[in-house]
């Protein structure tokens, strides 16, 4: 659904970005990436999203090639920003349908729009509040059903659960843990270790643009998610030691 295949970006000044990446999220699958800030998670979303332009390899959503066919790839993957800009003097209900509609949706109703915010918690005392008015945790709600409205199957998340407090936090990885079971397929940037072993089917890790390595759930069941960042971000692995190797994609 998610694929990056030799996935690498590098800038005019010379600058490495992003260096043959290569992961897959299947439908009903959580896949988190991780990384220090300038390891290269923002150029690959950017990659999967059209945003910019791969030097090599290729970023397919649905199968669609995003370099090579971005309206196909477009409509099969929602997008929820680590900042969402809505308009806070604007109602929550009223900041969905302008989004929804700027998304797409062109039969769109009040009821529509209801039913989207209570799927991702939301309450109904919220839906009349201007946003100037909620949390983090409801914007960041609001964010999702923005992004659901879309009704992609592919969902990329950018830091979804940052400045969140733990009960905000919670509530939310409860939403994204239903949209896996709905099937749907996710790739979400994240630096919170904790969440990261809590909700990801699996979790890579990203140094100065290179993919460091790959874990599944059950090998994390043996390894210590927090020891492997740690030692990675203070160069104290390689690529060629041995558990440093990449064991799935």
């Amino acid at each position: 659904m998610i694929e990056a295949v030799d996935l690498s970006k590098r800038y005019p000044n010379g600058r490495l970005a992003l260096d043959a990446l290569n992961l897959t999220v299947q439908p009903g699958e959580i896949y988190c990436l991780l990384g220090a800030k300038g390891a290269g998670k923002t150029t690959a979303i950017n990659l999967f999203l059209g945003f910019a332009e791969p030097t090599a390899g290729k970023a397919c959503i649905d199968g669609a090639d995003v370099a090579q066919e971005p309206l196909r790839a477009k409509a099969r993957v929602a997008y929820l920003a680590d900042t969402t800009a809505f308009y806070h003097r604007l109602t929550v209900l009223q900041n969905l349908d302008f989004f929804a509609r700027l998304g797409g949706r062109r039969s769109l109703s009040r009821h529509d729009c209801e039913m989207a915010l209570r799927e991702v918690g939301l309450p109904e005392s919220a839906f009349g509040q201007r946003v100037s008015e909620v949390g983090p945790g409801g914007i960041r709600k609001l964010g999702i059903a923005a992004a659901l409205m879309k009704g992609a199957p592919a969902l990329v998340l950018d830091e979804p659960l940052s400045g969140l407090d733990p009960k905000a936090a919670a509530e939310l990885v409860e939403i994204l843990e239903e949209l896996r079971d709905q099937g749907k397929a996710l790739l979400i940037t994240m630096q919170d270790l904790f969440w990261a072993r809590q909700l990801a089917d699996r979790v890579g890790i990203l140094q100065e643009g290179r993919q460091a390595l790959t874990r599944s759930r059950e090998e994390l069941r043996y390894e210590n998610l927090e020891k492997l960042y740690l030692d990675y971000m203070r160069g104290g692995l390689r690529s060629g030691s041995p558990v440093g190797i990449p064991r799935s994609d």
